[in-house]
């Protein structure tokens, strides 16, 4: 028998929920991923529906040593969520939300999407902060960090964190948080997928009676995008704000001529009353005359748009940090996308500070809070050889911009080599999480990740 026969069989006792094989007419839906690049065949697929079904993949996979990927929402910018020829722990069945609107907290399982957590949060008009894109599973962006539109005003997805519920790679299952097992809590909040399986997570939620956000397209030009920048940092901790500088997609709302230029694909949030809101949008709409302004009261949803789930992208990206952008990098960033002939490219901008920079940088495992902006670059891809010329420039790219802050957000690494992971836990954090590792998993069964080997004994 192979390692796989070996799998199928144990899992054939204990487990409760689907077990998906390569020759089921569902296998080719359940092992595709959310990034086109990652055609792999998983040996085979096991969506779970309890804690116990958790436990039981993970005792088998410890005991038949088959590569183990977790898979929350597929969302995996390294393709972790899939495997070649081994295991996949699908969580995606596992999608129970409570509401405790009187104590606003929220206990969701980890298969639960982000847009879904959201929903059930505002019913009661409350909210936790995740991404921009409302298919992650809360799991995946949660254990990175968690950097959405919410992240001036209340901090990272993370510091909402309250208790995490996690099989171990013994099989145990424990409950982590400031009084229970508190080195794994801290860190889990920042780690990654490194330390087990979390099956569910406890938020606490903030209020959120009124909103104001939606999409602010602007010309892209670099004295534009610097003036956007700065109007982001001189903004209130209520405003948070993403700037996608890339080519104008072909959408009914901008005049054909523009399709395929540059612009400047601005989404911005506001948390809290509209008037509050229109007095803190004056200085990026007074940046230029926009193309497009959708920028509206409305529910907080209206920030996730609508997403097609049969649009796979294959993309080369590089995320880094920043400490400015003046007209200098601006214009650098608008004469390198220029320059690219990708089929589509993006440069896309976050103003940090705010509430998440006034956590201890020892609080979590995320160790980048003194940083000012995170930018991504990103290059889609047709080909094999189309990847590696974008590869190329998205490097080229990032070394242009590099200054003096250093450093990676985990969530939006892809598969770059050690130094890179490295770079996402600088000083003392890279040593503190080996050994927790060491602890919850001496043996590294959780590997399949921006993997942190378990510190010597």
């Amino acid at each position: 028998m192979t390692k796989i026969d070996d799998v199928i069989a144990a899992l054939r006792t204990g487990f409760s929920g689907t077990l998906i094989h390569p020759a089921d007419a569902a296998y080719d839906t359940a092992r595709t991923v959310m990034y086109g690049g990652y055609d792999r065949h998983p040996g085979l697929i096991a969506r779970a529906r309890t804690v116990a079904d958790v436990q039981r993949v993970v005792d088998v996979a410890r005991d038949t040593g088959i590569e183990l990927a977790v898979r929350s929402g597929g969302h995996s910018n390294a393709g972790h969520s899939t495997t070649e020829g081994g295991l996949v722990l699908d969580l995606r069945d596992m999608t129970a939300i409570a509401v405790d609107p009187a104590q606003k907290t929220l206990t969701a399982e980890s298969g639960a999407t982000a847009i879904a957590v959201t929903r059930a949060a505002l019913a009661h008009d409350l909210v936790v902060g995740f991404g921009d894109a409302g298919s992650v599973g809360i799991g995946g962006i949660t254990l990175g960090g968690g950097v959405g539109y919410l992240v001036r005003k209340w901090g990272l997805t993370i510091d909402s964190l309250l208790a995490a519920e996690i099989v171990i790679a013994d099989g145990r299952r424990l409950t982590a948080s400031a009084t229970d097992n508190p080195e794994l809590f801290w860190a889990l909040r920042g780690g990654g997928g490194n330390f087990g399986v979390v099956t569910s997570l406890t938020y606490a939620l903030a209020e959120l009676p009124a909103f104001t956000g939606g999409m602010l397209c602007l010309p892209a030009t670099a004295e534009t995008l610097a003036g956007f920048v700065a109007a982001a940092e001189n903004a209130p901790d209520e405003l948070s704000t993403i700037a996608n500088v890339m080519p104008a997609p072909p959408m009914p709302f901008l005049p054909p001529e523009l399709h395929g230029k540059l612009v400047i694909l601005g989404m911005l949030a506001f948390a809290g009353p509209d008037a509050d809101a229109q007095r803190a949008l004056a200085p990026f709409r007074a940046l230029a005359r926009p193309y497009a302004d959708f920028v509206k009261p409305g529910p907080y949803t209206q920030m996730y748009p609508p997403e097609d789930p049969d649009y796979h992208p294959t993309a080369v990206a590089r995320n880094m940090f920043m400490d400015h952008i003046g007209l200098s990098e601006a214009r650098t960033i608008i004469d390198r996308l220029d320059q690219s002939d990708a089929v589509f490219r993006v440069a896309q901008i976050r103003v940090l500070g705010g509430a998440s920079a006034r956590v201890p940088a020892d609080a979590t495992a995320y160790g980048h809070r003194e940083a000012a902006i995170m930018v991504n670059l990103a290059a889609f891809w047709t080909t094999p050889e189309d990847q590696a010329k974008q590869q190329a420039w998205v490097d080229r790219f990032r070394a242009d911009l590099t200054q003096q802050t250093q450093g990676a957000y985990v969530n939006f690494l892809m598969a770059e080599g050690h130094e890179r992971i490295r770079s996402a836990y600088p000083g003392a954090i890279w040593d503190r999480l080996r050994l927790v590792k060491r602890q919850y998993d001496p043996t590294n069964l959780f590997r399949l990740n921006q993997n942190i080997a378990p510190a010597d004994a």
